[in-house]
């Protein structure tokens, strides 16, 4: 049968030469879900080859945060009407987040019958790493910071990896200190071996020993079998010793002898075992104060002191709240499956208002609450923890920032300006926020200041 002039369809071959050319991932599902084709950029972005897509529900392939709330193409399998550059994110075949914008459309045979739909998706990855450069952003392993003190400590991380000598990191509980050490270990050349960690402030000597060297069987009562300590488990990698300023004497004696001649006895053993391993210590403690006050081994402190890192807390690097909880959010979604896409601006002033005795894992509590309670798309204020809130009600539901979150939020002004000296444009940039708004903030909350600003002699006017 002779083709009509008007008949403009290229053959299936050519098409297919298109889609496998295109840099936009592209597929098609049937009218079950199931993936029918999957071209190049598709395989290649989510890392997933066509022949283990196809025939799967689309939802198993890219783990999409839309897959269980408001999915795109059955959108437009509801509405019957296309959706152009819906933002979201897909989970590629590493785990790894993957920042893409999709379009969909119906897909319809020559009748004109809908057969599927299908979608075109395309990888932000690098536009994404390009805002966050832009916005002063900074990602390390898990730790994210726009925080000059924060980004100065991570700056040098890489080369602090590329040492095996010991490392203490100081930091107010919560601070992220653990997160830390593990940053080292993935970029050091001991990446591939064991990262073991043990809190020695929640046991006591006895059991910390055995712990971490190990025992031998007949060490002790009910020590009927040899077991190895985490020395052992950690051979070849790292080891970090959490809360260290909290052990005592005796057992710091036997850990700097561990740290000088890289050898250590299990309980109850007459031969002393090789590590090879790197120790990484952390404190919420002063140190410094503790060799002053004999509490702590002077030696021992040397010995460990040879890099030292302090964690700055929370409360001084305010600006870095947004960032951490865009981050928790992402984090959770993909845990929780759910697609909350942030934070209400109500919401994030009252996080700004607060002073985090618990530092950024009080903050990451805080935003898992409230991940319980919301069920929208964006946290509001009425989702955050009876702490910070107070919740009236009237004839409709409001939700205001209580006294709480403001006494905390003029205890962190405070703060600034006295570590500042009482310079407002110093402690204004301490709080990671605008000058003329932190003048506002002082009169709005009654503080009283000293007459003289820290810059100079001249009298303060607000």
């Amino acid at each position: 049968m002779k083709k009509s002039k008007t008949d403009r369809r290229l053959p299936p071959d050519v098409t297919e030469t298109i889609l496998e050319s295109i840099s936009d991932g592209v597929f098609t599902v049937d009218n079950n879900w199931r993936i029918t084709s999957f071209n190049r950029a598709a395989e290649e972005i989510t890392g997933i080859p066509r022949d283990e897509a196809i025939g799967k529900y689309c939802w198993d392939v890219f783990r999409s945060n839309m897959c269980e709330g408001e999915c795109a193409l059955k959108r437009t399998r509801r509405e019957g009407k296309p959706f152009v550059s819906t933002s979201t994110y897909i989970v590629n075949s590493e785990k790894k987040r993957i920042p893409v914008t999709v379009s969909t459309s119906l897909l319809r045979d020559r009748d004109g019958n809908v057969i599927g739909c299908v979608e075109t998706f395309r990888d932000h990855s690098v536009v994404e790493e390009l805002r966050k450069e832009l916005s002063g952003s900074y990602r390390m392993g898990d730790i994210v910071s726009r925080s000059p003190a924060m980004k100065k400590v991570l700056g040098v991380l890489p080369q602090v990896a590329d040492s095996d000598s010991t490392v203490l990191i100081e930091g107010e509980t919560g601070t992220g200190k653990e997160l830390t050490a593990r940053a080292i270990h993935g970029l050091s050349h001991r990446s591939g071996r064991p990262f073991v960690a043990i809190n020695c402030g929640a046991l006591p000597d006895t059991l910390l020993e055995s712990e971490l060297f190990g025992y031998k069987a007949g060490a002790f009562t009910h020590a009927v079998k040899d077991k190895p300590g985490l020395f052992a488990a950690a051979e070849g990698g790292t080891l970090f010793l959490d809360e260290i300023g909290d052990t005592s004497p005796a057992f710091q004696v036997k850990l700097l002898r561990v740290l000088e001649e890289h050898e250590y006895m299990p309980l109850g053993g007459v031969k002393k075992q090789k590590a090879d391993i790197r120790v990484i210590t952390a404190t919420n403690r002063d140190l410094d104060s503790m060799v002053r006050a004999g509490e702590f081994r002077q030696d021992l402190f040397y010995r460990i002191n040879v890099i030292r890192l302090k964690l700055p807390p929370l409360r001084r690097r305010m600006e870095d709240v947004p960032l951490l909880v865009e981050h928790f959010i992402a984090r959770l979604n993909r845990l929780q499956k759910k697609s909350i896409s942030g934070i209400d601006q109500d919401a994030l002033e009252a996080l700004m208002a607060y002073s985090f005795p618990g530092n950024i894992r009080e903050l990451e509590n805080i935003i898992e609450y409230a991940f319980v309670l919301c069920t929208g798309s964006h946290i509001g204020v009425q989702h955050l923890p009876p702490e910070l809130i107070r919740t009236h009600t009237g004839s409709s539901l409001t939700v205001t920032v209580g006294d709480h979150a403001r006494d905390a939020e003029a205890k962190a002004i405070m703060e600034a300006l006295r570590l500042n000296n009482y310079n407002r444009s110093a402690a204004a940039r301490h709080l990671g926020i605008h000058k003329s708004t932190l003048f506002r903030k002082i009169k709005k909350l009654g503080i009283e200041l000293p007459p003289q600003d820290g810059r100079s002699t001249r009298r303060a006017g607000l």
